[in-house]
């Protein structure tokens, strides 16, 4: 029982219903990646981006890598292929 619940604890999104990845954010942790996320890229679109176009461009990828990884390890069930039913 307690495995169980430590795992549901380091989860902050839910599968995608159909396809690979995952859905919305179901616990704060997710909210705060996402708007964190999203906050970051605002802020390096108005002030690097206009200077720095190139750098802007690897920061969004270094960017957008680490939220993906975090994603996916957090995402209840992991990624794999879904086809819309209920597998976990």
């Amino acid at each position: 029982m307690a495995d169980e619940k430590s795992r549901d604890d380091d989860v902050w999104f839910a599968p995608k219903r159909f396809g690979y990845g995952t859905g919305w954010p179901i616990a704060w942790q997710g909210w705060v990646l996402l708007g964190g996320y999203l906050a970051l890229l605002l802020l390096g679109s108005h002030y690097v981006a206009p200077k720095h176009p190139i750098g802007f461009g690897i920061f969004v990828g270094v960017l957008t890598i680490a939220v993906l990884g975090l994603s996916a390890t957090h995402t209840r069930g992991g990624w794999h292929w879904r086809w819309g039913g209920k597998d976990e």
